[in-house]
């Protein structure tokens, strides 16, 4: 459901008022996913959203938030009834609890944090000590592990008692003496399996593992590579973290896309939606590229001032500095484009430096000829001369080239000195292309036209 419908609203407005009932109230809304219990939120006032989550069952209440930004779960959680607030706590992921806590301000987890019940209150300790957007604060401690020595009747007799804590049921982990991971199964395996085997005998012992420190976005591309739903997340001593699941790693992807989008357009990234972010915050996230931008065109605005007297000489010089910087740009764009894109999926890595940069130069090239030719027939139809139509297309075929090459080579060494490859975005390489092919264009106008 995307919008309720205003009668179903008033609906429940009259179930959450004082002549309405917990039955009634039930049986509007009981078959609504949590989806759509987010939504139907968000068209409540404040205190009907509170009443509504009140009268939710817990687990359907944790289910709900986690469609809420961790500003919108702490508002929630602080103004209902303590004894609720910690049934929900407690049945929420552990990773959406990860995430809240590290979006509060330190009283505010504390707060909350004295909610949790042990041993739930050490997992998630130990998930916030591993950094930030690591595999480690991403996991989720809420997995199926059984003992090596447990036998198939056992561990579904422990699944049946665990049933309402786990989010994922399609993989049983199984953990030694000492809980470190030394095998997985499937859950039909399990059942298929006698109820007297022991779990060593049927388990896969070569395990897909992801390392507890590993960045967020590369444990997404190990996930998506072996086609996985859950991937075991392992801490340095081996021992058992969590596991990632494939709903983290979309909302993962989905972040580091929308981050990389916000860096190509020049800007730096917001996590918050469009219309929930302050305005002073779109001002100080946009107002520092645009500065950086502004100071390296004026350096374009230098060179320009530094040739006025070969301007002066030939005017329509001039003509073509659009034509040529605006192409320049548009090369550097597409190949700046194309590889990060495939370095965000892993197609190239840092290994690959001379390969790719190798490979851009002489698409480049190829690219600039056709262009080159082009550009010659129609500075002649503008009636230039034959040595500034010489001049306009010679600067094409080594600018795009150029723009070309640095367009593969920045986002590369950008990656190797640690930064995101999408810093190196579209209007920082197209700022440089700028600076450099008007350098190139005058130097190009000196030696064939004589000036």
């Amino acid at each position: 459901m995307s919008i309720p419908d205003i009668s179903f609203l008033e609906q429940v407005r009259n179930e959450l008022g004082p002549q309405g009932s917990p039955e009634a109230l039930n049986e509007l809304i009981g078959e609504l996913p949590p989806y759509d219990l987010s939504i139907l939120l968000n068209n409540l006032t404040d205190p009907e959203q509170l009443l509504l989550l009140a009268a939710l069952p817990p687990e359907t209440t944790a289910e709900t938030l986690e469609h809420f930004e961790p500003v919108e779960q702490y508002r929630f959680l602080d103004h209902l009834d303590p004894e609720i607030t910690a049934s929900i706590l407690n049945l929420m992921p552990s990773d959406a609890i990860v995430e809240l806590f590290t979006a509060l301000h330190p009283r505010q987890t504390e707060q909350l944090f004295a909610l949790l019940r042990e041993p739930f209150q050490s997992q998630i300790h130990d998930q916030m000590s591993y950094p930030e957007n690591s595999a480690g604060s991403l996991a989720s401690v809420d997995y199926i592990a059984a003992r090596r020595w447990w036998t198939a009747e056992q561990t579904l007799a422990h699944m049946r008692k665990v049933k309402a804590t786990a989010e994922l049921y399609n993989y049983i982990y199984v953990l030694d003496h000492r809980g470190e991971l030394v095998g997985v199964l499937s859950l039909r395996q399990l059942i298929l399996a006698d109820p007297a085997t022991r779990l060593e005998e049927i388990m896969v012992k070569k395990l897909i593992t992801v390392p507890a420190k590993l960045d967020q976005e590369q444990a997404a591309q190990l996930l998506a590579r072996y086609d996985l739903i859950a991937l075991p997340v392992i801490s340095d001593s081996g021992k058992m973290v969590g596991i990632l699941t494939v709903d983290d790693i979309i909302d993962v992807l989905e972040e580091e896309a929308t981050e990389d989008i916000h860096l190509l357009g020049g800007s730096g990234p917001v996590d918050t939606p469009y219309l929930k972010t302050r305005f002073v915050t779109f001002f100080r996230k946009r107002i520092v590229w645009l500065l950086l931008l502004f100071v390296a065109e004026a350096f374009t605005g230098n060179i320009l001032r530094y040739y006025e007297s070969l301007l002066t000489q030939v005017v329509a010089l001039s003509f073509f500095i659009p034509l040529l910087i605006d192409t320049a740009g548009n090369a550097g764009t597409q190949t700046s484009t194309l590889v990060i894109r495939a370095m965000s999926v892993g197609e190239i890595r840092s290994s690959d430096f001379l390969k790719v940069i190798w490979r851009e130069m002489r698409l480049g090239l190829t690219l600039a000829l056709p262009m080159a030719g082009v550009t010659f027939l129609w500075a002649m139809m503008l009636g230039s001369p034959v040595n500034l139509s010489l001049t306009v297309s010679a600067t094409i075929i080594v600018i795009i080239t150029l723009s070309s090459t640095l367009g593969a080579i920045m986002p590369i060494v950008g990656k190797k000195l640690g930064f995101d490859p999408a810093v190196f975005s579209s209007p920082m390489i197209t700022t440089l292309t700028d600076a450099v092919g008007l350098l190139i264009y005058f130097r190009f106008a000196r030696l064939l036209m004589g000036l």
